[in-house]
């Protein structure tokens, strides 16, 4: 990698002059928050984007907010314009960039998002992929250090450089860009559209291993409690309780960067596993708190979408991780195994049935363990239950590694974007009105 810095390499790389943005923009500046902030939201009126509203692939509107007419006087100077580029610079989604089309119509921003506005010479399209190739990116986070990070000043803006070609090339760049990049978007929708039909296939797999067997036709009987209508006739049906030894909620003290014992928290219980990133550390735990493997955490506090998701333990207890107090551990009994019963802790079934039992509150739901406790589980006899496990087991790998493959296909696909926005607008793909002609 390059040790220049991204303005100089990009001088280094491109084969026209660069020149900073604000020596060819009208105007460079954000908005602000509309008087009382989001009560002043309407269900219609003047669009007004936010971070969440800009994407490197255009502007998403689902979740756009309105604002009045007055409102939008009153924030006049960040009143859009077609062919403004919107970059977000505050957030997560700093850096993320798209333009307003020409047929947009009215519409505002909020401090959230600055507008830039090309002068003549510098075309939209042909300024947006500039901020989004790699070298772009990099000249925006640039200059970001300790606190500064929250936010990226209309002064930095201004200085980010880009190249220059003549202003006929710089469009027939952005034609060939927005045509290329259409395709390759679509091939990579096409692929994510492949990996949600696959997860709602290992889910359909899973819900009917742990409900029915895995028999061709297993003779069935009616049960109808909580999320389970029937099972074959010789598996019990026993509430949660009836298959652990012993349930825990986590330590409910401060964690720090540093000390003795890795703490689990909510966001490391991921899709039946655990992530073990960004822990966080406690030098004191009581002995009861670490973990074994086998025990299974499920999360008794997150969003209503979350809450409830459990996963498993797969390393020792000589490893001296814990766990922290959003999360409740379960330790099995002799009546259920572990693994065979985080499958069905993850199904689409049980989690449906055990968030309608969680407690709302702001933003987020409660599941205590004695809700969850009382809910209802299907229990093969145990060999019963090591066959199913097998079966996912199995099942669930060849899913995976088709999966595994398509990510890897568009990581491959998100790669190339990038290299090929890299050498047009750097000039070193030369792109002809033969190129626009043959990909239009």
């Amino acid at each position: 990698m390059s040790t220049l810095q991204p303005a100089r390499l990009l001088a280094a790389q491109a084969v026209w002059p660069v020149d900073r943005v604000k020596d060819h923009a009208s105007k460079i500046g954000s908005g602000v928050t509309p008087t009382g902030g989001a009560a002043a939201y309407l269900d219609t009126g003047v669009p007004l984007l936010r971070s969440q509203n800009v994407h490197f692939d255009g502007l998403r509107l689902d979740d756009v907010a309105y604002i009045g007419e007055d409102t939008h006087d009153e924030m006049g100077g960040s009143k859009l314009r077609p062919r403004d580029v919107l970059l977000n610079i505050t957030g997560a989604s700093i850096g993320r960039c798209a333009y307003v089309p020409e047929d947009f119509g009215e519409g505002n921003v909020n401090q959230h998002v600055c507008i830039i506005r090309p002068a003549a010479k510098l075309n939209h399209k042909f300024l947006t992929y500039c901020l989004s190739a790699p070298w772009g990116q990099d000249q925006v986070f640039a200059g970001f250090t300790g606190a500064s990070r929250q936010g990226l000043g209309q002064r930095d803006l201004g200085e980010i450089q880009v190249p220059l070609p003549p202003l006929p090339e710089q469009q027939r760049i952005a034609t060939y860009l927005d045509a290329s990049c259409a395709a390759i978007d679509a091939a990579v929708a096409a692929k994510r559209s492949q990996l949600d039909t696959l997860d709602a296939l290992r889910k359909s797999i899973i819900q009917r291993a742990v409900t029915f067997g895995i028999e061709a036709n297993p003779k069935l009987r009616q049960v109808n409690s909580d999320w389970i209508r029937e099972v074959p006739s010789h598996w019990d049906v026993c509430r949660v309780k009836r298959v652990v030894a012993r349930m825990d909620y986590g330590i409910g003290v401060s964690t720090g960067d540093e000390g003795r014992y890795p703490v689990l928290k909510m966001g490391n219980v991921q899709d039946g596993e655990i992530q073990f990133a960004k822990l966080d550390f406690i030098d004191e735990v009581d002995d009861n708190l670490i973990l074994e493997r086998g025990d299974l955490l499920y999360n008794r506090t997150n969003s209503p979408d979350q809450v409830g998701k459990a996963a498993i333990f797969r390393k020792s207890r000589a490893d001296a991780i814990t766990f922290a107090s959003y999360l409740v551990r379960l330790r099995v009994n002799h009546r259920v195994n572990a693994w065979y019963l985080n499958y069905v802790l993850n199904t689409s079934g049980f989690l449906a049935f055990a968030r309608r039992l969680a407690v709302p509150s702001v933003q987020q739901s409660n599941l205590n363990s004695t809700r969850y406790a009382q809910m209802f589980i299907p229990l093969p006899p145990i060999e019963e239950q090591k066959a199913i496990l097998s079966f996912l087991n199995e099942k669930t790998a060849a899913v995976d590694t088709v999966v595994a493959t398509i990510q890897t296909q568009i990581e491959t696909l998100t790669a190339y974007r990038k290299s090929l926005i890299h050498e047009c607008v750097t000039g070193q793909r030369r792109v002809t009105e033969a190129d626009v002609a043959a990909i239009a």
